[in-house]
């Protein structure tokens, strides 16, 4: 009790409780007010009965002592609200130099827990300059995980958590997995916990709790986190590897088996999952499958992503499984079944792993998957080939480095032909193709520029060409016009989900407008007759037979002719490009129209087909 206020209470004057909280807000004493924060004592006259405290947010206020008693409670030195007010130039070092232990002791002055809230509260602004809090806080964030003293929460919904100081480095660490339910975060503190397992040297103890944690996890959680399963089970095994004198119990999860049982969804988890937990789950196909562990990696190769289709390539090679890779390249290659990532990664490796199955064939497997993809719905798959294609200025040349005259002018034709590219971009490639096989120059200069200006097709589907021109303009055109006007009187059109889409409609039918119209100023119509059947032409019938002597016939109309399920194909589509020019007795290859795959057909004979 203060001296002054033993006096008082001596003298019977006030009562003895009285005394004891006025001694708490004596000069020098530490208090708070819910309104003004914390606050220092400077000054009482007892007889006047009156306090002078420097808040935090009002100083110099003079109170009644009565009141001073009612509105406000008494404050611990020690309290971080307290050092604000006496330390603040300390704490405003520790914003720059220890973060951590900035929060450490904000911390230790509100019961071990806040909430992110109330650390905002106590810090922004006081401590932290406002502007620079945010950035301020993440630095901080990043200190506290890697000081394992705080369980810092992903949401803001969670507290804040001062661990205990009787916990060691490893039981720290382990705690932070443990102690968060959120997937990402239990990844980030198995990551930590990988970079630091120095500490689990002596106290294995804690490396079997992470373990029985995982396995709970992974029972629990496999149905809906697959892809974190297997990112948990490779980091337990890489540690348990690691650390002498733990081994799996025969219960324990294992990545085989969850591979083997899951092998439905396995693909689509893959994806996503860095480099290295790919390798380690490709490393478990042979215990997971037994022999066929290549036949089944084969499988998920190009569905998994540019890394998993890196690292399966990899581990094939390096682990005798050179020819069936290469076998089974070459095979996708023919049946034009390789998808976007695979692709890549042949054209990248064309001087190295993939040499031996980079041939002319790559070339054409890009176009005709970019062809797949421009006239597909949904977003594009092929972005990323389209861009290394237009980007590698040494690979046309590569490709055609070994073609013979025919495949170079047929891909030159393709490429020339093909609506993926701008009409400036399809002049850059156009001008490599000519670059490395000079040969090729009359596909732009010559002939074939012609028919690309001036197609052929039959009368009929002219016709119905021009019907598709008027539905267009005098139906579909206005439709939608109307529909821009009622969708811009909702208001607000950047929130105006129905004007943007009338809006991109309003594109695509003025987009195909155009072409159309462009398309019917250069059309030539013909009837068929009078076809030279000496070899392969417009308005022919061609027989052919493959290797089994299976008949086949494909008949060679217009442009705008094909009907696919009576081979009836267009001069322009690849398998009439194909075969214009053949002769009976001829060899050629062309794309089946259902599986796309390549197919080695012996010309027969040719026929008028009007």
């Amino acid at each position: 009790m203060h001296p002054d206020i033993a006096k008082l209470v001596e003298a019977g004057r006030i009562p003895k409780e009285v005394g004891q909280r006025l001694s708490e807000i004596a000069p020098g004493n530490f208090c708070t007010h819910k309104n003004w924060g914390a606050g220092k004592v400077k000054s009482w006259d007892i007889p006047r009965g009156k306090v002078v405290i420097d808040f935090e947010k009002q100083s110099n206020q003079e109170m009644a002592l009565q009141f001073a008693i009612q509105k406000t409670d008494p404050l611990d030195s020690d309290h971080f609200s307290a050092r604000k007010l006496d330390n603040i130039d300390e704490l405003r070092e520790l914003v720059t130099n220890n973060p951590a232990e900035l929060v450490k002791r904000t911390l230790e002055s509100h019961g071990g827990s806040m909430m992110l809230d109330q650390l905002d509260r106590e810090l922004c602004g006081s401590v932290v300059p406002e502007e620079k809090y945010k950035k301020w806080w993440e630095k901080a964030k990043k200190a506290m995980r890697e000081d394992h003293q705080f369980l810092v929460p992903s949401k803001r919904t969670d507290p804040l958590v001062l661990r205990s100081n009787s916990l060691s480095p490893s039981e720290m660490l382990v705690a932070d997995f443990t102690d968060t339910r959120d997937p990402k975060q239990k990844i980030k503190a198995l990551e930590n916990l990988r970079k630091n397992l120095g500490v689990f040297k002596d106290d294995t103890e804690q490396i079997q709790v992470l373990i029985d944690s995982i396995n709970d996890f992974c029972i629990k959680g496999r149905k809906l986190h697959l892809s974190t399963v297997l990112e948990f089970l490779v980091a337990r095994d890489e540690v348990t590897e690691a650390i002498e004198g733990v081994d799996l119990a025969d219960n324990d999860q294992r990545l085989a088996d969850v591979i083997t049982t899951e092998q439905d969804r396995l693909t689509e988890s893959l994806k996503g999952r860095s480099a290295a937990t790919q390798r380690a789950i490709f490393e478990a196909f042979p215990s997971a499958f037994g022999d066929s562990w290549g036949d089944e990696m084969l499988k998920v190769f190009d569905e998994v992503g540019s890394r998993g289709v890196t690292e399966i390539a990899k581990y094939l090679q390096e682990n005798g499984a050179d020819e069936v890779f290469h076998n089974h390249l070459k095979k996708s290659i023919s049946n034009r079944s390789l998808g976007p990532d695979a692709l890549i990664w042949i054209c990248r490796e064309r001087e190295k792993s993939s040499a031996e199955v980079f041939t002319f064939e790559v070339g054409n497997s890009i176009l005709n998957l970019l062809e797949r993809d421009h006239v597909a719905d949904g977003p594009s798959k092929s972005a990323r080939l389209r861009t290394m294609f237009m980007s590698d200025k040494t690979l046309i040349a590569d490709i055609l480095a070994d073609a013979t005259e025919a495949d170079a002018r047929q891909f030159g034709r393709k490429l020339y032909g093909s609506q993926v590219f701008s009409e400036l971009d399809s002049k850059s490639l156009m001008a490599r193709v000519i670059k490395a096989r000079p040969e090729t120059q009359d596909l732009v200069t010559g002939e074939f520029e012609k028919k690309v200006e001036g197609v052929i097709s039959s009368s009929e589907s002219i016709e119905r060409r021009k019907d598709d021109l008027s539905e267009l303009v005098k139906v579909k055109i206005p439709e939608n016009t109307k529909e821009i006007a009622v969708a811009r009187s909702y208001g607000d059109l950047r929130e105006n989900f129905e004007f943007k889409a009338a809006k991109q409609m309003q594109a695509v039918l003025m987009r195909r407008k155009s072409q159309i119209e462009k398309e019917l100023a250069h059309v030539q119509a013909t009837n068929f007759k009078g076809a030279d059947t000496s070899s392969v032409s417009i308005g022919t019938i061609v027989h052919l037979k493959d290797d089994t002597g299976k008949p086949i016939k494909y008949t060679i109309l217009g442009a705008w002719d094909s009907i696919p399920e009576e081979n009836v194909v267009s001069y322009l589509s690849n398998i009439g490009m194909a075969l214009l020019g053949a002769k009976p007795g001829d060899q050629v290859e062309v794309s089946d129209l259902e599986t796309e795959k390549i197919r080695k057909l012996t010309l027969e004979s040719i026929e008028a087909y009007n």
